[in-house]
């Protein structure tokens, strides 16, 4: 089934995929029935550009550049006026997306916020700061783009935004592993944006924002009444919260 064939979700989706073939079909399946699907795929190894042709002929392949960047490139290509960002490890229920179909419909707004229902290691999270995450996904392409930055990129819009109901449902950190490979990848591009801008990290940075990462996770957000997942959660992020600064701090000489 090609893009064309595809009108009931007048959406543009842009995906970004690198070796996502554990997640790439759930994510594709939940939004099947849109308008266009854009992949801008940074050379898999893996079966990841076999499956995104079966849902779209809109598979591009392009070296890596960040995630904004990368992003953005996958916006650039789309046609329609409205795009919706979808990670790989995300899905678009039907409540959701009937929601959009509603908002979008004559609106004079430029952009909507949705919640994140965000689960780790196979749990749902409630506290810790993980809910309602909020974050802003769709928007009218003339009227947003990508900010420049390193990691945790966002859309920025020109004009009003509003705000979903329905969530995004997010399955990240599938184990331990899986948060440790990506802790390291991420907090080396948090001390590259870090090194942009202040390049401060000293023993304060080092002892106690870690420190000030776990109570926030854990006490002040209750992270706690996510019994042992909230705890790893508050733990995992302190350490990353300690590793971008110590990165940060060898990268100043």
């Amino acid at each position: 089934m090609t893009t064309k064939d595809k009108e009931s979700f007048p959406v543009s989706v842009v995906i970004v995929t690198k070796n996502e073939e554990t997640n790439i079909e759930d994510a594709l399946k939940s939004v099947s029935d849109a308008k266009e699907i854009i992949v801008v795929d940074s050379f898999s190894a893996d079966r990841t550009v076999e499956i995104c042709r079966k849902y779209t002929d809109k598979v591009y392949q392009h070296e890596w550049q960040g995630f904004a960047r990368q992003k953005q490139m996958a916006v650039d290509y789309a046609e329609g006026p409205w795009v919706l960002i979808l990670d790989a490890d995300e899905r678009v229920t039907p409540e959701l997306k009937a929601e959009i179909l509603k908002n979008i419909s004559g609106t004079d707004l430029n952009g909507f916020y949705m919640p994140r229902e965000n689960y780790f290691i196979g749990r749902r999270i409630r506290h810790g700061g993980w809910w309602p995450d909020h974050t802003l996904r769709l928007f009218k392409k003339d009227k947003g783009r990508l900010g420049p930055r390193e990691v945790h990129e966002s859309v920025v819009v020109e004009g009003s935004t509003g705000y979903l109901k329905n969530p995004l449902r997010h399955y990240t950190y599938r184990s331990i592993s899986d948060f440790e490979e990506r802790m390291e990848r991420y907090s080396t591009l948090a001390a590259k944006e870090l090194l942009k801008n202040s390049g401060r990290a000293g023993l304060f940075s080092l002892t106690i924002k870690p420190l000030a990462t776990f109570i926030k996770m854990y006490f002040l957000r209750l992270g706690l009444l996510d019994g042992t997942h909230g705890l790893m959660l508050a733990v995992l992020y302190s350490y990353y919260t300690f590793l971008k600064y110590a990165k940060t701090w060898e990268g100043r000489g």
